[in-house]
């Protein structure tokens, strides 16, 4: 499960776009001076972290938090492709808070006015909720414990390697699990944003959508792009809506429309008419959507069908379509292989660029610019920055965290996760999770280092490199399966939640929100996350039939990849189909090739090589959705040589309305087939010679 690495800000440039300009500029004056962000706001007054943290914001949070948090998880459960929804999170709040003060206002009862610094808590606060149902693992390695994945792996499927989902138990350990990460960075932030000045490109670009959303022009712009995100979002409603009525049985309805024809629509080539990944390619840049559309190419359009062909020699004939000793091991396992090698290649590539940069900033820095704040007279020069960063250095400095607050957290939250874990899960023992967190803050440091330089968190990778580690170190006979994704949802929670914490304190540090304001709202947020997305994973897991199952509705492929790769590193290769790993091992390979190719010839060139973790993904699930994305990018494309501006301002908003309205169309569709209300109508498309086939039949009868 992937979250895509280059996304668009609301301006519709790409962040790597902004982090190679001045996203601060701000309006020219009279005299033909440039007005800079902070000049503009400098009349309003900033509020104090605790009128920061307002009741309004944390309700919008609340409501929008379940809103993404069922886009996320039928995102998670589909494809695993997650893009920024940053700037949904950021529109949403802005209106929803700006209707609130103004009908408040009319009634005289406005006692405080909207600023930028509480959008920023709502927009922390959102992401934060919403984040959970990613670094949750509901559809990777959580829900890989299942009976329903370990069915489709075909090991020895002893109770210990299985667990199946409980309300209780996920709550449960989200909650000792995923407050980690925000502990172990804090006391980096000044490092981080000031001394360092990283970019965080994802934190800087929000920060300038809020920062023009609270201009007035800005103003002016965010209102029109509210209102076509309303119209698209109802579109997308009721097109959920009509779809429904058409999808009585598998296989029924506009999702299993062979608009390429029969013969493509077997081998997973179709246009399924959905919204939210029409929109999702339409937020991903080209180049995603692209390598998406190459690797379902390479894979189901030559590679499977070649292999099939070697049935009865290179796998038995007789096995089922999703036996992992048959055509299904080559998908899952080639697979995996791509993702291994793009994934260790950036991991390797950021660790470079990490050590590299702090190589860099402790050679050209006086000692004492490298210390950890702790009180207010650790500031910089002020007198050498700009306007603007004299008044951010100065607000981001003022409300400190102490350094011992940090440390108690980390190490009170460690000790109860250390004695609580095994309960939960008694094949992950106490040394285990010991060892995890004496390197966590490390890994946690780099992650959220590497992630300012590139934009890029490794957090799925390095919970990757948790399952072959511990799951080796358990053993396969002591449920090292079960122990080594438990590991990588410790891991993953841990440097997730850590890179995020500073992409917040890069946003806040730009909008002047308080450090302590944007960790209060980033933990309220998670807990919020922590009980929301276990009861949305939840409706679905109850409401939909063949949950989880290959070629149903939420299929949730990368609980199968990520519980073979438990599998691959506690019993080895053994269970490999004939010549999968010379292929894995060549795949592997390219993976890396392609990613040194894409450095070497530079940016420019970059542009036209595919990425190989985009490739792989359609490996295992087809290349329907990359079609979908695909015309979702061609839209945006079309639209943008026609009226660039008015593609760049209201492209995401168009966007961000279609994935919102079909992805809370899942919550009254799960109502609806918890209490037994099925579609009355089921569409189906038949070839011409089993339609024959039909009409003789039922001519008969």
């Amino acid at each position: 499960m992937e979250r895509s690495s280059s996304r668009r800000d609301g301006t519709g440039r790409t962040y790597d776009e902004v982090q190679n300009s001045e996203s601060d500029k701000g309006n020219k004056t009279d005299t033909g001076e440039v007005e800079t962000i902070e000049r503009i706001f400098e009349s309003k007054e900033v509020p104090t972290w605790q009128n920061q943290l307002t009741v309004r914001a944390f309700v919008v949070s609340f409501v929008l938090g379940i809103l993404f948090t069922f886009i996320v998880m039928k995102l998670n459960l589909t494809t695993g492709i997650i893009p920024s929804l940053n700037v949904s999170a950021g529109l949403l709040g802005f209106f929803f808070v700006k209707t609130w003060t103004k009908f408040l206002n009319k009634s005289g009862y406005l006692k405080q006015p909207f600023t930028r610094q509480e959008n920023t808590v709502i927009q922390t606060c959102v992401v934060a909720t919403s984040g959970i149902a990613f670094s949750g693992g509901f559809g990777s390695y959580l829900f890989g414990m299942s009976e329903v994945i370990a069915k489709q792996s075909n090991e020895d499927n002893v109770a210990e390697n299985i667990k199946n989902p409980s309300l209780g138990w996920l709550i449960g350990f989200l909650f000792v699990v995923s407050f980690l990460g925000l502990f172990s960075v804090v006391p980096l932030r000044k490092i981080m944003i000031i001394d360092f000045k990283l970019i965080y490109p994802s934190g800087t670009a929000t920060a300038h959508l809020i920062n023009s959303f609270h201009t007035p022009q800005g103003a002016k712009l965010a209102k029109r792009q509210v209102r076509t995100l309303g119209k698209f979002f109802t579109f997308s409603f009721l097109w959920g809506l009509f779809q429904w009525f058409f999808t009585a049985g598998e296989g029924c309805g506009f999702s299993s429309f062979p608009s390429l024809g029969l013969k493509a629509y077997e081998h997973k080539f179709y246009f399924d008419f959905s919204a939210t990944y029409v929109g999702v390619g339409m937020i991903c840049p080209y180049l995603i959507n692209i390598s998406l559309l190459v690797g379902a190419i390479i894979s189901w359009g030559l590679m499977w069908p070649l292999i099939e062909l070697k049935k009865g020699d290179w796998y038995p004939a007789d096995l089922g379509p999703g036996s992992l000793h048959g055509i299904q091991g080559y998908r899952v396992f080639i697979g995996i292989a791509m993702i291994l090698g793009d994934g260790l290649y950036n991991f390797f590539k950021v660790l470079g660029h990490t050590f590299l940069g702090l190589y860099r900033q402790v050679k050209h820095k006086p000692d004492a610019q490298n210390q950890i704040p702790v009180t207010r007279n650790s500031s910089p020069q002020l007198t050498t920055l700009s306007f603007d960063d004299q008044c951010r250095t100065q607000l981001f400095l003022k409300d400190q965290i102490s350094i011992w607050i940090a440390v108690a957290g980390y190490l009170s939250i460690a000790t109860l996760s250390i004695l609580t874990l095994p309960h939960i899960f008694p094949q992950l023992k106490q040394y285990h999770i010991a060892v995890i967190y004496l390197l966590a803050p490390t890994l946690a440091f780099c992650n959220a280092y590497g992630c300012g330089l590139t934009d890029w968190s490794l957090a799925s990778t390095y919970g990757k490199l948790a399952i072959f580690v511990i799951g080796a170190w358990a053993g396969g006979e002591n449920g090292g399966v079960l122990a080594g994704l438990a590991a990588c949802g410790v891991m993953m929670n841990i440097v997730s939640t850590a890179s995020d914490l500073m992409q917040d304190f890069k946003t806040g540090y730009m909008t002047l929100a308080s450090p302590r304001s944007m960790f209060v709202s980033q933990m309220i947020g998670t807990a919020m996350g922590c009980v929301i997305s276990p009861c949305v994973f939840w409706l679905f897991y109850n409401a939909f039939k063949n949950f989880g199952v290959p070629g149903s509705t939420y299929p949730a492929p990368y609980a199968l990849i990520y519980r073979n790769m438990a599998i691959l590193g506690v019993e080895g290769f053994a269970a490999f189909p004939k010549h999968c790993l010379a292929l894995c091992y060549a795949f592997f390979a390219l993976a890396i090739v392609i990613n040194g190719i894409r450095d070497l010839v530079g940016k420019n060139k970059a542009k036209f090589i595919p990425i190989p973790m985009a490739m792989a993904i359609p490996f295992y699930i087809g290349g329907y959705f990359a079609i979908d994305m695909c015309v979702g990018s061609l839209i945006l494309f079309v639209w943008s040589k026609v009226n660039k501006p008015k593609a760049t301002a209201f492209g995401p908003a168009v966007a961000s309305g279609l994935i919102c309205g079909d992805g809370i169309w899942t919550l009254p569709s799960s109502i609806l087939a918890l209490v037994g209300v099925r579609p009355p109508i089921c569409m189906k498309f038949l070839s011409r010679l089993v339609n024959m086939k039909v009409d003789e039949f039922l001519g008969s009868s």
